[in-house]
């Protein structure tokens, strides 16, 4: 079992999770894998950078027993795709969209081996909402959505479940500024680790995925917020 951002926020709360279920062996992959050491000796800290092709293969080669991937690192704060920096748009879209594809690339082949496993996306409710100032997030999420789900119906033929998880607010150093209603970082972890083992396509974590999920039905000014 493999997460990526294992080193604080849902990642960590993840790990925690996995452990608690009896995991014989859980990677716990971020930039600096001294970050992610844990005193619990199936916890194996990687240094990975989903941004680099290079890293992605060593992690792959490495962690070669891996049932379940989750793609859980992520970054947000680039701002309105009219007016904010384009790069930091583009970095953007690189850990939260290109970052996942190349890691179930690199891992397909693993949870095939392994009978098929699950890969689990980490997506936002503003995969869906139009929300002023977050447009590159919100992009970048919406691309990933759109990958995961053309990912499950690709990988359904080797048994590689493919579950996408939807939230609004986490209460994590993300989003630590905000003053809104948060979901704990522990429920998010348990719903997912749920679903996996049900085998369940999509976590709708909040209240605010729930509504906005159901608002795509209406129209676009539904999705603001």
């Amino acid at each position: 079992m493999l997460v990526t951002g294992a080193n604080r926020g849902l990642g960590a709360a993840l790990v925690e999770g996995l452990l608690a279920r009896g995991a014989g062996t859980v990677y716990a992959a971020a930039r600096d894998p001294r970050t992610a050491a844990h005193k619990d000796p199936r916890v194996v800290p990687l240094r990975l950078d989903v941004t680099d092709l290079a890293s992605i293969r060593a992690v792959a080669e490495r962690a070669d027993d891996v049932d379940l991937l989750v793609n859980n690192a992520g970054v947000s704060g680039a701002g309105s795709l009219l007016t904010a920096d384009p790069e930091r748009a583009r970095a953007e879209m690189e850990t939260n969209y290109w970052g996942p594809v190349a890691m179930l690339r690199a891992f397909a082949p693993v949870l095939a081996a392994r009978g098929g496993g699950a890969a689990v996306s980490v997506l936002s409710a503003l995969s869906w909402a139009a929300m002023p100032g977050a447009g590159a997030y919100s992009a970048s999420k919406a691309a990933a959505w759109s990958f995961t789900n053309t990912a499950r119906a690709e990988l359904r033929e080797q048994g590689t479940l493919v579950v996408g998880v939807h939230l609004g607010f986490m209460d994590t150093d993300m989003v630590a500024h905000l003053d809104v209603p948060k979901v704990a970082a522990v429920d998010v972890a348990d719903r997912i680790l749920d679903a996996v083992a049900a085998g369940e396509e999509e976590v709708l974590a909040d209240g605010p995925a729930r509504a906005l999920k159901e608002a795509l039905a209406g129209p676009p000014k539904g999705l603001e917020i």
